[in-house]
């Protein structure tokens, strides 16, 4: 009996393709480049099942055109999923999968490594060395701040949330408030204190660091007047989506010295960046690294295997979303 048919967009770790492939009959991105819209139309609905990427933008058309089609299922090879039109995938009657939890690591590893970089000043020391520019230990040069009992303020206090409070607060000795839309018991286990409001959050921590999803309830949950609310010395980091940022208003706090610093990994319209957020001072941009470790892009991989043969089996779904 042939095996059920699966478009995935990306290339992956060999060992998750291995494993798909065993499964299902696969069809790779064989130059693992940016499919146009055309591309995904077609791979979509030419298949029993769809395993997109952050980076794919998947329309009503292109669900309209896999409903038409053969796909049944989109297994979408991350946790979030605001590239997806959800709302067209129930009309439609696809289901839609992610990969919660396998990237909870990684990513909250690589908030402390944006927090830490902006607090030691690690990428202008690193930029000024590469560039030839070093001139010598002198001890006014690039001072610093500590990290130990400062105050971190995390809006979303889901899986990644949890890890980055655990992390800094056993770590770095951190005192930890948290923003979130449903009350956590507990403090979430690091004695936090949950707060009211994001611009409360703001008006008290050192460090802002956003772990919300991304959703029409959370686009510029940072917004200007939350950002108003910051200390001059103070740092955002967003390791969630860009879209939960206002990048205007932020460029403008970090160009007028209004805040002290961010920290990003993630950007509206990436790999785009807004030119504003490119000219700011005091930062530290990545190419949206927070899943980038072999274990937890394996894992990813994994979690899209167990979904599409739970599907394929008729069974319910590991990780639905819709």
């Amino acid at each position: 009996m042939s095996k059920p048919s699966i478009f995935v967009t990306r290339r992956w770790a060999a060992p998750a393709e291995a494993a798909l492939s065993e499964h299902f009959d696969v069809t790779f991105n064989e130059a693992d480049a940016p499919l146009s819209k055309e591309a995904l139309i077609e791979g979509f609905a030419s298949h029993d099942m769809a395993a997109p990427t952050v980076s794919d933008r998947i329309d009503a058309d292109i669900i309209a055109a896999a409903a038409g089609g053969k796909c049944r299922l989109i297994a979408n090879y991350g946790v979030g999923v605001n590239h997806i039109d959800l709302e067209a995938a129930a009309a439609h009657d696809l289901r839609v999968s992610n990969t919660p939890g396998v990237l909870t690591d990684a990513t909250a590893d690589l908030t402390l490594t944006l927090m830490l970089m902006l607090s030691r000043r690690a990428g202008e020391g690193e930029r000024e060395v590469r560039a030839g520019n070093w001139a010598g230990w002198r001890p006014t040069h690039l001072v610093g701040r500590s990290m130990t009992g400062k105050r971190l303020g995390i809006i979303g206090m889901g899986r990644i949330g949890k890890a980055v409070a655990h992390r800094a607060h056993f770590g770095f000795g951190m005192d930890i408030l948290f923003y979130n839309r449903s009350t956590i018991a507990d403090g979430a286990g690091v004695n936090g204190r949950q707060v009211d409001s994001v611009a409360e959050l703001c008006a008290n921590s050192d460090y802002v660091s956003l772990h919300c999803a991304a959703a029409p309830e959370t686009v510029n949950i940072l917004d200007a007047a939350a950002i108003a609310a910051m200390s001059p010395d103070a740092y955002v980091i967003n390791t969630a989506r860009g879209d939960v940022v206002d990048e205007d208003a932020l460029a403008a706090a970090l160009t007028s010295g209004a805040i002290g610093g961010a920290g990003l990994d993630v950007y509206q319209g990436e790999p785009a960046i807004n030119p504003a957020i490119l000219a700011a001072p005091n930062t530290v941009l990545l190419p949206h690294l927070g899943s980038a470790t072999a274990e937890a892009r394996v894992a990813m991989g994994m979690k899209v295997v167990e979904n599409a043969c739970a599907f394929a089996a008729g069974n319910p779904l590991i990780d639905q979303v819709v």
